[in-house]
């Protein structure tokens, strides 16, 4: 985020788009919704009507893979009413004529047959936006996880820049987390590319400065991501593959696809803190301890680096993520020994700039958000106040382009998935409490009541699902707030599983799957 929470109190608009924020961040939605009630405005993008669009403004029910469109649509309304900042973009971006005429195709007329909503509704979003004075737009995977994905987080950063909201307080682009420690893993170099800090592998002076800290020749050649690491695997490049806190087998797309690959590797080992459906495919699980078995700090969505405490001993042979890869890299010859996650945060420290004034000392009496450059910084509430970081904003214009599958005869009607409000993720952990799966415990489908119809399908009837990789057993649950010829499914269960039918097709920038958009049929069972 380049903002922080708390600042959405003061936000003049609230721009939501792929985010269901109420069941995704509730802490986060109910911050919203104090502003909405003190005056903000809210518009909500989403191609279901999610609870944060009873306190919208404007609701832009989209059809999915359709963001990029809409958010040219928003742009190309702001120019023609002339509610840019012109003089922001003069004085901190670049490349503004290239969007420009980018989006001078992108009528609110033509964007309505693209994106399935009312040019007057895309006008009103764009006026409302555009006379902000501190606009914030807040997006999650319901704008990454498709093969645009990108170029749709650039058009967000273009739309920011357009109207002045980058450098903001109480404005920005403001990404909100999945999990709880997603910001601190990438902080801390799991990202191919990285180093902590974003230190770029392939750049020989960051190769030194960790080479000499570490006594130990690094690589400099950028390392794969998930999707790339299966693929090697098939190809047999890849022979060991070590998954920690990642359930594979019910989160990522082409469920079918991913248990061949983790049959096809030679050796696996899953470090968790259950038996998950992935680690019981394992030649070796290793115990892991759980946040409150534990010391350390998480790294959340506004960037704020926040201690934790062990609260409790972890049972059995359970020990902490840090502890068993330090048993590992020392049984591989590396002597070095941390006493304390102490001793690794000062490690960090005298690494990685944004860290640099980061303690344990100063974090028992407080949160940081980085960067926190010295010991006397007190953190930085939100990005690129004085400047942008690259020197000048830059305008990235993106076209629409199709999603990788769309429908036909045989396949007519458009998956998409998400999370819900009962369960985290794969249910690891709320799957086995009592009182979550009694409120949430079965997979379901939700049906628009006309394609219902159609189909001669009621509430609570069994249906099946196909897609071109599979098919799925699942409860039907007909509804008004997702529109004829889409379908949604919460992808937690294990059972009916939901990505048992998406599409692993990658945004070739980034490699995220395009788990949001799929081309399926319903039938009765």
């Amino acid at each position: 985020m380049t903002n922080s929470i708390q600042e959405i109190k003061n936000a003049d608009t609230i721009f939501i788009i792929g985010s269901n924020t109420s069941e995704n961040h509730p802490v986060i939605a109910a911050i919203m919704k104090q502003a909405k009630r003190a005056g903000a405005k809210m518009i909500v993008a989403d191609p279901r009507r999610i609870e944060m669009a009873e306190y919208a403004d404007v609701f832009l029910q989209l059809k999915p893979g359709t963001n990029i469109a809409l958010l040219n649509g928003l742009m190309h309304v702001i120019i023609e009413k002339g509610l840019q900042d012109e003089n922001y973009i003069k004085e901190r971006t670049e490349n503004y004529e290239e969007l420009k005429e980018l989006v001078k195709g992108y009528t609110p007329e033509r964007v309505s047959e693209i994106c399935g909503v009312d040019p007057e509704y895309i006008i009103k979003a764009a006026e409302i936006y555009g006379e902000a004075p501190k606009a914030g737009i807040y997006y999650t995977m319901g704008i990454t996880q498709h093969t645009t994905g990108t170029h749709a987080v650039m058009s967000i950063s273009n739309l920011a820049l357009l109207c002045g909201n980058v450098g903001v307080e109480s404005a920005g682009v403001n990404p909100l987390r999945g999990q709880n420690n997603v910001q601190g893993a990438c902080d801390m170099g799991g990202l191919p590319a990285d180093l902590p800090g974003y230190q770029k592998v392939f750049k020989p002076e960051v190769l030194d400065k960790f080479q000499d800290s570490w006594g130990s020749k690094l690589s400099n050649k950028v390392g794969l991501t998930i999707t790339e690491m299966f693929k090697a695997i098939e190809e047999d490049q890849v022979k060991f593959l070590y998954i920690m806190g990642e359930n594979p087998m019910v989160s990522d797309p082409d469920t079918n696809h991913v248990e061949h690959v983790l049959d096809h590797v030679d050796f696996l080992v899953v470090q968790d803190i259950f038996l998950t459906e992935t680690a019981s495919m394992a030649d070796v699980v290793l115990p892991a301890a759980a946040f409150a078995e534990k010391d350390g700090t998480f790294t959340n969505t506004e960037r704020r680096i926040q201690r934790v405490r062990r609260a409790v001993e972890a049972p059995g042979e359970a020990k902490a993520d840090w502890m068993i890869l330090m048993d590992i890299m020392n049984r591989m010859g590396d002597e070095t020994r941390y006493s304390h996650p102490a001793r690794i945060m000062a490690e960090i420290v005298s690494l990685t700039p944004s860290y640099g004034g980061v303690s344990y000392k100063r974090l028992e009496k407080e949160s940081l958000q980085w960067p926190v450059p010295n010991e006397n910084h007190p953190g930085t509430k939100y990005l690129h106040k004085a400047a942008i970081a690259r020197g000048r904003g830059l305008f990235m214009p993106a076209e629409h382009v199709a999603s990788a599958e769309i429908t036909n005869d045989e396949y007519p009607l458009i998956l998409t998935t998400g999370r819900i409000l009962y369960h985290y993720h794969t249910m690891t952990m709320t799957g086995r409490e009592e009182g979550l799966n009694k409120l949430a415990p079965h997979s379901y489908v939700e049906i628009n009541e006309t394609t219902a119809n159609k189909l001669g399908i009621e509430d609570g009837d069994m249906v099946k699902l196909y897609s071109r990789r599979g098919e799925v057993q699942t409860t039907a649950l007909v509804t008004d707030i997702i529109d004829d010829g889409v379908v949604f499914m919460p992808f937690h269960y294990s059972e009916g599983k939901a990505n048992i039918l998406t599409n692993s097709a990658i945004d070739e920038i980034a490699k995220i799957p395009e788990l949001k958009v799929a081309a399926v049929r319903i039938e009765k069972a």
